[in-house]
Parts: structure tokens; sequence; C-alpha cells
């Protein structure tokens, strides 16, 4: 089997091109998986964020990936509105220790537009168990996606990157006070109930906003506000007249669609001289981005956090380097669980062999001391090329592994009623 990822991400394109490229991206996943013309792909895991869009396969081998590459561009480009070939065109392609260091390196912040931000890890916990709720996930990338968990906990533990709390909705309130009114003195509308809703209004909270209110077109703003002691809007609710005598707006519904518009918005400003700031966490624009245009409205939006997101530090260095020798080892162990199931064969022949010819053995012929040293000598005999093959496997060298497993093949079952006797 292979690994092979195939991501986009804020670093190359446009926030805007990544949202045509999520489009459905779930269902992108069990076509692959269950199409019966996909079959070279076993397993596909995706990783779809604000700011990047990640499918992780795993194929049959080496030979599969460029099937598995057009077949994916193929399904994406059906959902997006682009081409196979632009879709394509938006894909960095990754294989094996490579594609397991760029997820372990996701994982751990490392490629966010804030990095070090807490939210990465959450978001890869999620995709993997959305894998295995539509029946898309394999064994391999279980484990590689548990790894890729396993690593951003080190890193944090290493670097301290992640402690400091430093994250997408940070970054972005960050900007946003600098034009607000104490935050005790904030008058807030946060639309949307998801995990970025949650993250965002603890992060409010914490910085001493205490009128909130929560909107939600959806109908669950109720159950969401009462449950974090704050104040709900209906969902039959006129947003734009709620949000124009307010300070601040934070939306992250990701609805499909912007559920605030700047016209009914401007209607409902009309004569109003106070400052909105309007913070927007949606891929997809809760807000339409034209209402920067109104008077006495500042948007922030994703594109505002990716040209402010701290600049990295020195502990990211180590962190690359933690992550470097995660990866390198998580291919290594990989190698060996792939690669081992030969050596495990011709042990068994040889092994296996012997026990059933001592089985055989007439009682009387039976002599527990000469078996035992029979046994000693087999597995001494196999030892050495088998330690050699697992450290081959382990080191990716094809070539001394072949020569091993040659030399393993080559050890006859002994012959167990003479030596016996």
């Amino acid at each position: 089997m292979v690994l092979l990822s195939l991501a986009a991400s804020h670093h190359d394109l446009d926030l805007d091109v990544l949202e045509r490229l999520s489009s459905d991206v779930h269902a992108v996943a069990s076509e692959l998986v269950g199409s019966t013309a996909h079959r070279f792909v076993s397993g596909a895991v995706v990783l779809a964020t604000c700011n990047r869009f990640e499918l992780y396969l795993e194929v049959d081998d080496a030979a599969s990936t460029p099937s598995a590459r057009a077949a994916t561009a193929e399904a994406v480009a059906r959902r997006s509105g682009y081409t196979a070939s632009q879709v394509d065109a938006h894909l960095r392609v990754r294989t094996g220790t490579d594609a397991a260091a760029h997820l372990f390196s996701v994982a751990s912040g490392l490629d966010s537009m804030v990095v070090g931000e807490r939210e990465i890890q959450g978001q890869v916990r999620r995709a993997l168990t959305a894998a295995r709720r539509d029946g898309t996930t394999t064994s391999g990338l279980e484990a590689l996606f548990q790894a890729a968990s396993r690593v951003s906990r080190l890193v944090e533990s290493r670097t301290g990157l992640g402690a400091t709390g430093r994250s997408v909705v940070g970054v972005a309130l960050d900007i946003a006070e600098r034009e607000l009114p104490d935050w005790s003195e904030v008058r807030c509308v946060l639309i949307g109930t998801g995990s970025y809703a949650g993250a965002s209004l603890a992060a409010l909270k914490a910085r001493g906003a205490g009128d909130i209110r929560v909107y939600s077109a959806s109908g669950r703003a109720r159950a969401f506000a009462a449950a974090r002691g704050v104040r709900s809007l209906p969902a039959t609710a006129d947003l734009a007249a709620e949000v124009s005598d307010v300070d601040l707006v934070v939306a992250c519904s990701g609805a499909a669609g912007a559920v605030l518009g700047v016209d009914a918005l401007a209607a409902a400003r009309q004569g109003s001289a106070s400052p909105l700031t309007v913070v927007d966490l949606a891929l997809r624009h809760d807000v339409d981005p034209g209402v920067r245009s109104l008077p006495g409205v500042r948007l922030v939006s994703l594109h505002t956090v990716a040209e402010h997101a701290p600049a990295e530090h020195a502990a990211v260095q180590v962190a690359h380097d933690v992550v470097v020798a995660a990866a390198e080892a998580y291919e290594a162990d990989r190698r060996v669980r792939d690669w081992n199931p030969a050596v495990v064969a011709e042990r068994t022949r040889v092994l296996g062999g012997l026990e059933a010819g001592l089985s055989e053995l007439p009682e009387a012929l039976r002599d527990e001391r000469a078996e035992r040293a029979l046994r000693r000598r087999t597995r001494a005999a196999l030892h050495a090329p088998t330690v050699r093959a697992r450290e081959a496997a382990r080191a990716g060298d094809a070539m001394t592994y072949a020569a091993a497993l040659t030399e393993l093949a080559s050890i006859p079952v002994p012959t167990v009623a003479a030596d016996a006797r």
C-alpha cells in the first residue's frame, strides 16, 4: 500500500478557490472508495478547514498513484465547477514519508495561518471520525492520523507551541479590538453554533465580553446559548436589524451563502453613526464582503488574519525537527509492517514444519532434550537473516531485504526423525 496526499492550502491559493474545492468534500471520499472504477483506492480521509483542503488516500501501489490523482481531480471538478485539469493544477502531491511529514506538520499547527494554532488538532481528529462514519478509512490511515495527533502533542510539549493560545479566532479578535470599546462594554452578536462558534464564544468571554447574543438560521441558537450562559436570537429575527446597533459581529456559521447581506445591513444602518466591526471567520463568507464599503463598517476576514498572523519564532525550527524525525520513524514502522509478512511466512514454514515433524514421531523416539536442542539450532539459523530483513525493511533497503529473505527461503525444514534418533 502507498500513502498519497493531495493538498491545497492558503499558502498557494486564494481562500475563494479553497472554498470551491471544498464543496461536498466528504462525498468525494465516499465516491473514491466506493466506486468499482476506483478499486485501486482502498481508503480516504478528508481534512477540510477554513484555509486548507486535503485528501489522504491509501492506494494499492506506486503505479496506481497517477490514476488515484486523476480520479480525485475528476470527483472534485464535478462539485467545484472547475475542470479536472484546473483541480489537478491546484493540488500538491506528496507520497510516503513526505505525505506523513506534511500531515504531522499540519496537525502540529506549523502549516497554519497562525503558527501553533490550537483548533487544527481537533480538526484532524474530527477528519478521522468522519472517515470512520462514512466507512472510508483503513487501518493504515487510522495509524497515520492517530500518529499525527501524538506528534502534535509531542511538538507542543517540547516547544510550547499551542500553549500560548494563538488561534485564528484569537488573532481576528486582536485585530478587531483596536477599534472597539473596552471588552466589558462591547455589544456582540455571534453567528453560528458549531465548533468555531464555541471557540469564538469562549475567546470573547475570556476577554471580558458579557453582552453576547447568538444567532443561527438553523434554529440551534437557543440550546447553544442556554448551555453557555448567553442570550439567543430567534431564527426568524431580522439579523441586519439586530446588528445595526451593536459594536461587534463574529460570524462563523459556515452556511451556504451569506446570512448577512450588504443591502440589508445598509438599510438597517441608515442614519447610524456608530462604528461596527464585523469578523467573518467562515470560509464561505457568512457576511457579504461588500459590507466593508458601508460607512462606519470595518470587516476582518480570513484574508485579514492571514496578513496579520504572527511570524514564526525560534521554537518552530525545533518543532520542524520533531516532525521530520516522527515522519521518518512512522514510515520505517510502516515498511516493517508491510514487509514483515514474507519474513513471518518463511519462519512459519521452517518452525511449523519442525513442530509438525516432531508431533509425528512415535512416542518411543521422543527425546525432550534433543527436541529442545533442535529447536534452538533451528531458531539460531533463522535469527540472523530475520534481523537483517527487518532492519532492511526499516531502512527501506530493498536489495538487502530481498537477500535476507532469499537466505530465509533457503533454510530447509529439519529432518526430524534422523535428528531425534
